[in-house]
């Protein structure tokens, strides 16, 4: 598609005016969104940090790497609609979207990196997850993959790449954070 005939892109006069409101299920998507808000205060961790320490070695490790991609690529991500998507989209509805999808991405970010810094007790290796971008082989792979669609490809094929970073390398890591709440293990 000739990025010229795509709707979310053309030339838009009044895209700093919200209402009316032209794309009522855009609309609809964002207010579900906003609905969805919490903080990374409203988490205690007091609990799962008893549940952390009767985890095996190998569960913590497991862990750490999951919350340490997560961390991660939330930035990527975050990069990615503030340079790209918020520029580009001259919808309204869709960029209040876009800019609370930032806002709660920041969240995540902090919760993750709150996460790390509450379990990881080594300074040295606190510092190495924190860095996993750089230093932990598969998360620099999916990192380095997601940056090259940051600059690169038309906005569908970034839109794409953007879901598939999203919907598979999030929800594989996901899929973990499940496995620990059937388990009963760090239930918030």
């Amino acid at each position: 598609m000739n990025e010229e005939n795509e709707l979310l892109l053309r030339e838009n006069k009044d895209r700093f005016v919200l209402l009316p409101i032209k794309y009522p299920k855009v609309w609809e998507m964002y207010k579900r969104a906003e609905a969805s808000f919490w903080t990374s205060e409203e988490i205690d961790l007091t609990e799962d940090m008893r549940h952390w320490e009767t985890m095996t070695e190998g569960e913590r490790y497991f862990i750490s790497h999951v919350l340490a991609f997560f961390a991660a690529s939330d930035g990527i991500v975050n990069e990615n609609l503030a340079i790209n998507f918020m520029s580009e989209v001259q919808i309204p509805e869709a960029r209040c979207f876009y800019g609370f999808q930032i806002m709660m991405e920041n969240i995540h970010s902090e919760t993750y990196a709150q996460l790390i810094d509450t379990y990881t007790k080594d300074p040295a290796e606190k510092d190495r997850l924190f860095h996993a971008i750089d230093t932990i082989p598969c998360i620099q792979r999916k990192a380095e993959w997601a940056l090259r669609w940051i600059n690169n490809g038309s906005f569908a094929e970034r839109l794409i790449a953007f879901a598939a970073v999203e919907g598979i390398f999030f929800s594989g890591s996901f899929c973990s954070i499940f496995w620990l709440k059937k388990r009963g293990l760090c239930r918030d």
